[in-house]
């Protein structure tokens, strides 16, 4: 099996294998090319080049960053993501429908094994995350392998999910947890105790 074969299937690998560096280093020429490019229509086209999966209404702030250059990184319709957008998308990253990144968000699928001995090598394995629709993840959060969030989800600035969060919460800190569920209340006020007139 090839170290690439090794790293599309989850198991530990070495990154530094020319014939993955070869095509990262491709893959990356394009995400410099994005983050110079001063036009909006010009920088929507070239979303859906880069990245494994673009819907319709998605846009990424520049700067953004991806250790392959979005090809594994997954985006269903109306992602908006704030300036610094973190990918490490060794692993894929699943999008949902209309989720939003506040700035400087971190989703990192690339883990490296405890032992130093390992970590001397080089080693590296990648899981998956998947974010659900409608999840609103805040200024800062970082996102680590292997999680989900489900859908209609709210992550709080600076939080650090390192476990999966279930559909419909609020949730913040380091380690990230649940505070509360969504619910009727928040149809009514935007920000503690002052009501949406509009």
């Amino acid at each position: 099996m090839t170290q690439k074969e090794r790293m599309e299937k989850g198991l530990v690998y070495d990154p530094g294998d020319a014939e993955i560096l070869a095509e990262q280093a491709a893959l990356c020429a394009n995400i410099r090319k994005y983050n110079e490019c001063a036009d909006p229509g010009k920088r929507a086209e070239m979303l859906k080049e880069m990245l494994a999966e673009c819907g319709e209404g998605c846009y990424v702030e520049p700067p953004f960053y991806a250790n392959w250059g979005g090809a594994h990184v997954h985006f269903g319709n109306n992602v908006y993501a704030n300036f610094g957008l973190t990918a490490v998308d060794d692993g894929h990253i699943y999008v949902g429908d209309n989720v939003m990144f506040g700035p400087h968000v971190t989703i990192a699928t690339a883990n490296h094994p405890i032992s130093p001995e390992h970590r001397r090598r080089g080693l590296q394995y990648n899981k998956d995350i998947r974010i659900g629709n409608n999840v609103w993840i805040g200024a800062g959060a970082v996102i680590v392998p292997g999680v989900s969030i489900g859908a209609d989800s709210v992550i709080g600035a600076g939080a650090v999910v390192t476990s999966d969060i279930p559909e419909g919460v609020v949730a913040v800190g380091v380690p990230c947890r649940v505070i509360r569920r969504i619910g009727e209340r928040d149809l009514k006020y935007f920000y503690k105790d002052e009501e949406l007139d509009i």
